[in-house]
């Protein structure tokens, strides 16, 4: 067996192994238990131009079983029908008139949260949708179980409908392990902030940590509404949202996938733990490194070689698919072709790092963002 294709293929296994420590695991949570009483709950939906996304939404709020609940829908300079779908489901319309700096959303929410009845806060993205009519039951519940203090947020599961949301995949997986809590050590490193689109606290804690007032700059809000609360010694704790609550990532097209996801990645890597952003680096690393072992075992034409690189191929193939599944259905026979998604996504971190510390501004939703 030639040497390189020796050491490729021990490079390899090596960053194999790191993957399983990387993301060990991804909870969820628990079934909901019988009728309960919580206060009453403020849903704040900051929604710019969401004509064509927010009314799945709007419609699983409608069918949830808990009914203890206010739905404010804060208008961000949307120029299209959001306000009038919002009124047809029943919603209170807020129009957030201010012109802040940064993306709007932290504006909008913070708008929202002023306006707001209810004891307990619920954020959500306007591109999700709860899963199911006991959803709202489930997470008010597990907010209750851990105490009712801090924030509890939900990645939410990924559903794929046309083939280029794929190119996702990756990009999903790194965003959970990039939280820091997810890997073999559970706890040991502190979480990176919150996850954006799903994000449960109360409205005594939400008002002491500043809120999304404290972060109105920030291109991230999520992570930067986190590290408030936890520089108030807030507990902010992060979970999937597998059977709670899904959304469908950048429907409009492969263009909006790439500045969705060039705006997330320009400067939300400085908040994962070295520790865990090395382990993220030497598996991506494998996923090339397992490939070139491949290739230049079918080049040698070393029986060997081929075998043990065709099993490795295979192995990343199979724990690549399985990191993503638990992060949205994303479809199987894709992995087989693997490097081809890491490749996208390398090639597009590249690009969000160009926008972010050489042009210094990435594009959303037809704003520049400086960063």
């Amino acid at each position: 067996m030639p040497v390189s294709v020796g050491i490729n293929l021990l490079v390899g296994l090596l960053a194999l192994l790191v993957g399983f420590m990387m993301f060990r695991s991804l909870p969820v949570l628990a079934r909901a238990g019988g009728p309960v009483l919580f206060p009453l709950l403020s849903i704040v939906i900051p929604a710019r131009n969401e004509a064509g996304r927010i009314a799945p939404l709007l419609r699983s709020l409608q069918e949830q079983h808990y009914k203890s609940f206010e739905v404010l829908v804060v208008d961000d300079h949307s120029t299209d029908e959001t306000a009038a779908i919002a009124h047809s489901f029943g919603a209170t319309v807020l129009h957030n008139d201010a012109i802040q700096s940064g993306s709007g959303k932290s504006a909008a929410c913070w708008h929202g949260a002023q306006h707001a009845r209810g004891q307990w806060l619920l954020f959500l993205d306007a591109d999700t949708a709860l899963a199911d009519a006991d959803s709202l039951t489930k997470l008010l519940g597990s907010y209750r179980q851990r105490g009712a203090r801090g924030i509890l947020s939900l990645q939410p599961y990924h559903t794929v409908h046309r083939f280029y949301e794929n190119l996702s995949a990756i990009f999903n997986v790194i965003v959970i392990v990039g939280m820091n809590v997810f890997t073999l050590w559970k706890t040991r490193f502190n979480t990176a902030g919150s996850f954006g689109p799903c994000i449960l606290c109360n409205k005594d804690d939400y008002f002491l940590s500043g809120g999304h007032h404290k972060i109105l700059g920030a291109v991230l809000d999520d992570l930067a509404l986190g590290q408030a609360f936890l520089d108030k010694n807030l507990p902010v704790r992060c979970m999937g949202g597998g059977g709670v609550i899904n959304f469908r990532m950048y429907p409009e097209g492969l263009k909006t996938l790439v500045e969705g996801w060039c705006k997330s990645f320009a400067v939300g890597s400085k908040s994962t733990h070295p520790i865990v952003m090395s382990m993220i680096v030497l598996w991506i690393s494998g996923a090339f490194i397992s490939t070139g072992a491949f290739v230049s075992s079918i080049a040698s034409l070393n029986p060997a070689a081929m075998a043990l690189s065709a099993l490795l191929y295979a192995a990343y193939a199979l724990q690549t698919w399985r990191f993503a599944r638990r992060c949205g259905n994303f479809r199987k026979s894709l992995f087989f072709v693997y490097p081809l998604l890491f490749t996208f996504f390398a090639v597009l971190h590249v690009y969000s790092l160009f926008r972010a510390h050489v042009l210094h501004s990435v594009k959303w939703k037809g704003r520049k963002i400086e960063v």
